[in-house]
């Protein structure tokens, strides 16, 4: 296994071989001196994150060693071009450092490698590089997971500067995202590319540069020599450059076409720049098993900084002697802010780590929701879908920056018409469609919330969030956590879920999985019932994504997006005027006075359990029914308190009995101290098959009917 100075003093024998250059003034050559020192740079602190590591002072040492060559891209680049990097980026981000005076990279990354609390991006909660001063969006991806969000960035940049949006950036900026080439074979980034050339296949801005660094392995897996250059090579509409990272002059060549024809013409380019790994995939990793010490001491001759040395050398602009000089003082600055952080402060508290990933103010979302409200529905009840409909178009009309999109969404007007008529009225810039990939989908949301954008965009059914649910967890909602809110992903995703379709579609038109969404921290779930609280709830999400950042589910049961009745056919007693009513975050709705039982449910189960309320009333047992409203998070204060009030619990829930939202409930009220009786009926665990069998696994009333009247009559 390569060692630290092993490959140090391979370079430096290598550097001193160097034939030397003409003694002349050479163009360039202050570009090349700063692409050396921020290589070395990144060096020195990769080699300096395992020393740290020894000594029980540092947690990480995934390096760049091998990679630095990606400091000419942001030589290439302008440091107001977002930049979206992987984890081997360390010659990036001191480049892009140099570029801004009064940066201090080497002290950035050496915190971030500490966990110091005073890291001035992440707070000591990831090694992470990110920088807002800097445009570097930080990513803790390892699998391509932000490839989605730079793409959607680069579409959305252009929206925004049309709509007049405040953007960060200028509407010249390109949008740069970096990936190793075993990511290139996620997914996310086969999705991210697809869409990049869907895109601009239909003549729209996508200023975006993939910039691909292949050292050949991922961890121990060998990539097939050859196949990076396949698969993105000729692809139709993606600009396909390629350079040698070992040849630095030819590199920042390469790095500069790519970076000016995307500025130029607004379209994606793929950057695929050959590198090579040193010191293994981490400190942890034993090389030496997969990989021969030949093929390892042969790598040695393919250091970028030897190719930056070379070049400098060749050009007369520098002496071999020089270059060693300024290679050990560049050490030994980083030794001395190494020094200089001991005793660096670290994260003291759950309190201070969890701060950044969920702030409230709720008194300023309670005025945003305010000015967001229609005055001229309010006398007209209205089912779940119209209401939803018709507060999207008060938003959309009072706040510029709401966009919404999905798949169906503008044309038809979804598959449901909860979206019908809204890009008639505020426009085809305003209400989109896309094509049909939820990771794309959520990715555009992600990156048009960077751009200044209030995005809101639909996933057409609950079971299609599934196999792009990492969007949520892994991106939206830890982006303001991994840069202390310095960036922010306000989002409020609207999902048609849950069942009781009456057997139509089957599983993947009734899925009653909520707790995939449940247990990513910061998220908040809202599932309205009713038409009134979907206004107001949904003002309440939009509100807290323009003030506070906030992520949100908007979860709509599917099958009470036109139900107008709720006891008998014609009664229209579920239909309900917009209130106007804020509505906090985490506030249940009590409906009746009931003495002798609490039905705690949501969603469907509010309809299933006022009937079922009602035919109790007949058996003279009085109940009242709380709706949640938030399934994330839990209104605990309003259910322990009715709980308390009557004595007798009841949570009627309509998702899967192991992992369903009643376990929430169950513990809370347990964890309260509450002592009074609980029961809790839920559907079974198993997928919603077709027709009427599905009746067989789902709650229905007539379990809510049979447990309420035992829990009431029980002494």
């Amino acid at each position: 296994m390569s060692t630290p100075a092993a490959l140090e003093q391979a370079l430096f024998a290598a550097i001193e071989a160097l034939p030397a250059g003409p003694a002349a003034k050479v163009d360039g050559a202050d570009v090349l001196r700063g692409v050396f020192d921020a290589q070395v740079t990144s060096r020195h602190l990769d080699v300096v994150a395992r020393e740290l590591q020894a000594a029980g002072r540092g947690f990480y040492t995934i390096g760049s060693a091998g990679h630095e060559s990606n400091a000419v891209v942001a030589t290439a680049l302008r440091p107001s071009d977002p930049a979206l990097l992987h984890y081997r980026s360390g010659g990036f981000y001191a480049a892009r450092a140099a570029q801004v005076p009064g940066s201090t990279p080497v002290r950035d990354v050496l915190q971030s490698l500490m966990g110091a609390a005073d890291e001035p991006i992440a707070g000591g909660r990831h090694k992470v590089f990110g920088n807002a001063a800097l445009s570097i969006v930080p990513q803790t991806s390892t699998i391509a997971s932000h490839l989605p969000r730079a793409v959607g960035l680069a579409v959305a940049l252009h929206r925004a500067h049309r709509l007049g949006v405040p953007v960060a950036w200028p509407d010249d900026a390109v949008v740069v995202c970096s990936f190793g080439d075993a990511s290139a074979n996620h997914s996310t980034a086969v999705g991210a590319v697809n869409t990049a050339l869907n895109t601009a296949f239909q003549g729209l801005p996508v200023p975006v540069l993939f910039v691909c660094e292949d050292n050949g392995i991922g961890i121990s897996v060998p990539t097939p020599a050859g196949w990076i250059e396949t698969s993105y090579g000729s692809r139709p509409g993606l600009t396909y450059l390629q350079a040698d990272g070992s040849d630095t002059a030819t590199a920042l060549t390469a790095a500069r076409r790519a970076a000016g024809y995307v500025r130029e013409q607004r379209r994606p380019a793929f950057l695929h720049l050959r590198t090579v790994r040193y010191l293994g995939h981490a400190g942890s990793d034993a090389e030496i098993g997969y990989r021969t010490p030949a093929e390892i001491a042969a790598d040695h001759a393919r250091d970028p900084i030897l190719g930056t040395a070379r070049a400098l050398v060749t050009a007369g602009a520098a002496t071999p002697a020089e270059l060693i000089v300024r290679y050990r003082e560049l050490r030994a600055e980083v030794d001395a802010v190494a020094d200089d952080l001991k005793g660096a402060r670290t994260l003291g508290s759950a309190t201070e780590i969890v701060a950044p990933l969920a702030p409230r103010t709720p008194d300023a979302v309670a005025r945003a929701a305010t000015g967001l409200y229609d005055e001229a529905r309010a006398d007209q009840p209205a089912t779940l879908a119209e209401s939803i409909n018709q507060t999207l178009s008060a938003a959309l009309e009072r706040d510029r920056r709401v966009v919404v999109f999905g798949e169906d969404v503008g044309r038809k007007g979804g598959v449901y018409g909860v979206t019908r008529g809204l890009a008639r009225r505020h426009g085809r810039a305003r209400v989109f469609d896309t094509l049909l990939d939820e990771q794309s989908i959520l990715g555009l949301a992600l990156g048009s919330g960077l751009a200044g954008l209030l995005p809101v965009p639909e996933i057409q059914y609950l079971a299609y969030l599934h196999n792009a649910e990492d969007q949520l967890r892994g991106e939206a909602a830890s982006l303001a956590f991994f840069s202390t809110g310095q960036y922010r992903n306000p989002l409020v995703v609207r999902i048609a879920g849950l069942a009781y379709q009456r057997g139509f579609g089957g599983h993947f038109h009734n899925d009653n999985g909520v707790a995939v969404l449940r247990d990513i921290p910061g998220l908040v779930v809202a599932c309205p019932s009713r038409g009134d609280d979907a206004a107001a709830m949904l003002r309440t999400c939009l509100a807290a994504a323009a003030v506070d950042g906030t992520v949100s589910a908007f979860l709509e049961p599917i099958a009470l997006y036109h139900t107008r009745d709720l006891h008998e056919d014609g009664d229209g007693d579920w239909l309900a005027a917009d209130p106007g009513e804020h509505v906090p975050i985490g506030r249940a709705r009590l409906h009746g006075a009931g003495s002798d039982l609490t039905i705690i449910t949501f969603g469907n189960g509010v309809p299933m359990s006022l009937r079922v309320a009602e035919r109790l009333a007949a058996r003279r047992i009085s109940a009242q029914v709380l709706d949640l409203r938030w399934l994330a998070p839990l209104p605990v204060e309003d259910i322990v308190r009715e709980a308390n009030l009557t004595g007798r619990v009841l949570v009627a829930d309509e998702t899967r009995h192991s992992g369903g939202v009643g376990e929430g409930v169950v513990t809370a009220l347990v964890e309260s101290g509450y002592d009074g009786r609980i029961a809790r009926v839920s559907s079974h665990d198993s997928f919603v098959p077709l027709g009427t069998a599905a009746s067989h696994v789902l709650l229905g009333e007539q379990h809510i009917e049979t447990a309420a009247a035992e829990l009431a009559e029980k002494e």
